[in-house]
């Protein structure tokens, strides 16, 4: 993530003698992503991701953690969180909370070929079928009301044209009823930059502080805005039909889930248009920082808004409103 707070070595020093982890060699800031602060920390013992939340209370923090630990400890390829030597997850590096990770094999990607979009998807079915049963519940903080919300925050520093689409956009998303479908823990931030990979080996998927209850198809819809994306900001059919089928095999969609297909990728296209508009608007200050361009996502809801297809899994249902 982007480097917001900087830590001194003898800082560092004193956080890792909280854990039995070795003496620390080396670290560096990360500077892919934007909400958080991440290191990488190298010990004589191990590798880690030091991750410093910016935003997050503690409290909220337990929660992401404990998705993390409960995850790979039920097969799905998950950082788990380092325990302390009082065995808690979560401590505090220079007045900020924090948590150290394992940090796994392979490197992220920028543009996953076929069989990792497949291999991403069914596992983020499993993801999904895992994720009914944990037992702690944490709303979506980026829903329909964090879209209006960030658009009233906005809405004086756009154009004309912006603000008709999303205005449009935020009316029609009111329409949908997500309550009855499929609903899970979600990733709900879940791009290429998110999962690690060892060839089409996937590794292990990172970065769930975002993580909440969600719809199941919402989550979907965020993997595939980014995963089949191409460089033209808009979907590529093989790669969108591929990751349907894999996820569909493992976590069979229902009739509804597919009705409302369009609905979902317009929704997670809407939520990251927002938030990276916000972000270009309203800068935050770091060491190193990244701002995604809003541009991307402003396309690829456009392009979502003009088409009428449907998954194509079942061609005979009728849209979602």
């Amino acid at each position: 993530m982007s480097v917001y707070t900087k830590v001194a070595p003898e800082q560092l020093v004193e956080f890792l003698a909280k854990y039995s982890v070795g003496k620390l060699v080396s670290y560096q800031g990360i500077s892919a992503g934007i909400e958080n602060t991440n290191y990488f920390v190298d010990t004589d013992q191990s590798r880690f991701v030091l991750t410093i939340f910016e935003h997050h209370q503690a409290d909220e923090l337990s929660y992401f953690l404990n998705i993390m630990a409960f995850m790979a400890e039920q097969g799905i390829p998950t950082a788990h969180p380092q325990a302390d030597l009082a065995g808690n997850y979560l401590n505090h590096l220079c007045g900020k909370p924090a948590a150290l990770v394992e940090r796994l094999p392979g490197n992220t990607l920028t543009q996953p070929n076929l069989k990792q979009c497949q291999v991403m998807a069914s596992t983020l079915a499993r993801f999904h079928q895992e994720g009914m049963t944990f037992p702690f519940y944490r709303a979506n903080d980026r829903s329909l009301d964090w879209a209006q919300q960030t658009f009233e925050l906005i809405k004086t520093a756009i154009t004309e044209q912006q603000l008709a689409l999303i205005n449009d956009e935020i009316a029609f998303q009111q329409q949908i009823d997500w309550t009855p479908m499929p609903q899970s823990v979600i990733h709900a931030d879940l791009f290429t930059d998110n999962a690690m990979f060892d060839g089409e080996k996937l590794t292990g998927i990172i970065d769930l502080y975002y993580a909440c209850q969600g719809a199941c198809l919402y989550d979907l819809a965020v993997m595939v805005n980014d995963w089949c994306r191409n460089s033209q900001h808009d979907l590529e059919p093989t790669k969108v039909e591929a990751v349907l089928t894999a996820y569909d095999k493992v976590r069979p969609l229902t009739d509804q889930e597919q009705a409302c297909w369009p609905a979902a990728l317009r929704l997670a296209a809407l939520r990251f248009y927002l938030s990276r508009l916000k972000d270009a608007i309203m800068p935050r200050e770091g060491e190193i920082t990244m701002i995604k361009d809003p541009k991307v996502f402003e396309t690829l809801l456009i392009a979502h808004r003009k088409k009428a297809k449907r998954l194509p899994l079942n061609g005979d249902l009728k849209p979602c409103h």
